[in-house]
């Protein structure tokens, strides 16, 4: 009651008729607030907000009064993220940003400090800059007023500029042309925020990307600058900065992964940022940017390994903060305490890009002390983001045959994998499903308990997903899985799926899942027994499937699988009366033959040597039937053909009717 009763005096005083007492009343305002947090929420509580935006907005109020006004707002705002919300609900932004339009500065000033510390909370939507078109060229004008309108201009920009629209609005208002010069304001907050919105600018946008390498500021171009920017003399902050700048206009296509700037300053910047010395916050940031870097190159993943004992470096980040810890400072021990997880995520996500593509570098990374274990444990974390991080980690991994067949064996790696399948968020069934993939190939020793954990219902269960990725995981696993698989996999396999399921994804509309599903058919119908087997129960099915597949609009690779599909049910021994006996198909058969496209011939020719071969039961009408079709006469043709493979096999088929 006590502080209500006394902060209630405050407001009273901001409804005074002596435009001289509210004045002194709204400074006294000021100067109780500041770094009172109780005494702001209790200010906004008795509604000492549409007050002050009432007198900020009031043409009779004088310019010292507006200023006070935007001061206090901005001392609220520095508040509690409930603060925030209630200005917003006050309609605070559009108050100030009219504020932007007055002729004094200093009033431009306080109207600036204060938006910028409501666009940098992050209960603010972006959005709220973009609404008014007039308001980014207005900005960018100011942008030459003084050193505080251009800190804190640049730091609501890069707080504001998320994704590529945001980018093009900032760029095709001449945000990069604005802001260039500032890279050598003699503030060093202004440099700062400048080269914070060059990186937000460039992150993954090709467009400004491709321009800033070529600006020249004072005579220099900007990558030279930045590269000045990374020297270890300049702030931990500068030098991480400038080596994002680098990185994005890299990953984007402005900068060659070869070019000394990456190899020799910005890849070397990033490693230092892992080091020990560091604050969590830089290790984290240093080695998440790192990882984005290197992510495509192989080069420089071989690279980024043998500096400065990188992979040793990162098991670090695993014993953070120990019992041992320098940290003598308590807030920052309960800080880090609290932020531990990132350092492990940023560490699973630099693995798994150093390990990408290189047999030798993962073999390192797994023989690092107790690197599987760390990464099992990452994969049951409460943390989604670590648990991804450690998906994502072990399936870079699981590329390595050897891995897959000692390090992956030893640690049953399957066992958890299949738990974080059971109900994890898509982002994560969709890594995770990827490396079970990897684990159903034919020589991976976790194959068998993987199938008897019931993998089969789980990756039936995959195929129905709406997201096309977890489709296409799900049947691709199959598909492995089907691979030289024993007949009582295959009728697993048929028997969860469903033939409706099966034609559904024979008729998906993404490529992909219809390539994996036709590699699943392949699978399945191959050895005799088997293909007998199967097309006894459901050979009228697969031979619709067929039909409409050569019928349909699709691509020589779907069109070659799908006559692949037919020679092995050509190769079987009582499946083959079902091609025998469909006209329809044979007709298709005989088209394929002479088709324009190489690899469509072959297939076809692989049906007839499997349909006309000699030594099996019934080939004398077979090769009758085929040769009123017209078949030896296209035979004839073939073994002319300038395809030294397709020439061959039509000569091996022609003996089998000589014999």
């Amino acid at each position: 009651m006590e502080v209500t009763a006394s902060s209630r005096h405050y407001v009273d005083r901001l409804f005074d008729p002596d435009p001289q007492k509210v004045l002194q009343g709204v400074i006294d305002m000021k100067n109780a607030v500041i770094g009172n947090n109780k005494q702001k929420a209790n200010l906004i509580v008795l509604g000492a907000v549409p007050r002050l935006l009432y007198l900020l907005q009031q043409e009779t109020s004088s310019t010292e009064l507006k200023t006070e006004c935007a001061v206090v707002l901005g001392s609220l705002a520095m508040g509690t993220e409930n603060n925030v919300k209630s200005l917003l609900d006050c309609h605070i932004i559009p108050a100030l940003l009219q504020g932007l339009l007055s002729p004094d500065l200093k009033f431009i000033e306080a109207c600036l400090r204060c938006l910028r510390t409501i666009f940098t909370s992050p209960v603010t939507p972006e959005e709220l800059l973009y609404t008014d078109a007039t308001v980014i060229p207005h900005l960018m004008a100011l942008l030459s007023r003084s050193r505080y309108t251009q800190e804190y201009i640049c730091q609501i920009f890069s707080h504001c500029c998320k994704g590529p629209d945001h980018q093009t609005i900032l760029f095709n208002h001449g945000a990069v042309q604005n802001i260039a010069h500032l890279l050598t304001s003699l503030s060093y907050k202004v440099r700062m925020q400048a080269l914070k919105c060059f990186s937000v600018l460039a992150f993954e946008n090709p467009q400004v990307s491709m321009t800033l390498v070529n600006v020249l500021v004072d005579g220099e171009l900007l990558p030279q600058i930045f590269v000045k920017m990374l020297q270890r003399d300049k702030p931990i902050e500068m030098q991480l900065t400038s080596a994002k700048c680098l990185t994005y206009m890299c990953r984007a296509g402005a900068i060659r992964t070869d070019d000394n700037c990456i190899v020799l300053k910005t890849l070397p910047c990033l490693v230092r940022m892992c080091s020990k010395e560091r604050l969590l916050e830089e290790r984290v940031e240093g080695a998440e940017t790192l990882a984005y870097l290197i992510e495509p190159d192989v080069e420089l993943q071989r690279i980024a390994s043998i500096t400065d004992h990188l992979i040793a470096m990162l098991a670090d980040y695993f014993k953070y903060p120990s019992s041992v810890s320098a940290i003598t400072d308590i807030k920052r021990l309960d800080h880090d305490l609290k932020h531990a997880h990132e350092l492990r995520q940023a560490a699973f996500k630099l693995y798994a890009s150093l390990g990408a593509n290189d047999e030798d570098i993962r073999k390192k990374i797994i023989e690092t002390e107790n690197m599987m274990d760390r990464i099992v444990t990452g994969l049951s974390e409460s943390s989604v983001k670590v648990r991804l991080a450690a998906v994502r980690c072990l399936h870079s991994l699981s590329r390595s045959v050897q891995q897959l067949r000692t390090s992956f064996q030893d640690h049953a790696v399957w066992k958890p994998l299949m738990k974080v399948l059971q109900n994890a968020p898509d982002e994560i069934l969709v890594v995770a499903s990827s490396m079970l993939c990897n684990l159903l190939l034919e020589f991976s020793p976790s194959k068998e308990p993987i199938l008897e954990s019931g993998a089969v219902e789980l990756l039936c269960g995959l195929t129905q997903s709406e997201n096309p990725a977890l489709r296409v995981n799900g049947i691709w696993a199959l598909m492995n899985m089907a691979f030289q698989a024993e007949q009582k996999i295959k009728a697993d396999i048929l028997r969860s799926l469903s033939t409706e399921q099966l034609f559904r994804l024979l008729s998906d509309s993404d490529l992909n899942v219809l390539m994996k599903t036709l590699g699943l058919l392949r699978n399945l119908l191959s050895t005799r027994p088997h293909i007998d087997k199967i097309m006894s129960t459901h050979g009228k099915q697969i031979m619709q499937a067929v039909t409409l597949i050569l019928e349909g609009e699709h691509n020589i690779e779907v069109k070659e699988q799908t006559l692949c599909i037919l020679a092995n049910i050509a190769d079987g021994t009582t499946a083959k009366e079902l091609i025998m006996t469909n006209d329809d198909i044979l007709q298709k058969i005989k088209y394929y033959m002479g088709h324009s496209h190489v690899k469509l011939q072959l297939a076809a020719m692989f049906c007839i040597s499997n349909l006309i071969w000699n030594e099996e039961e019934g080939s004398q009408e077979r090769q009758d039937k085929l040769r009123d079709m017209g078949i030896v006469d296209i035979l004839h043709k073939l073994s002319q053909s300038p395809d030294s493979n397709l020439c061959d096999k039509a000569k091996t088929a022609l003996q089998q009717y000589l014999a």
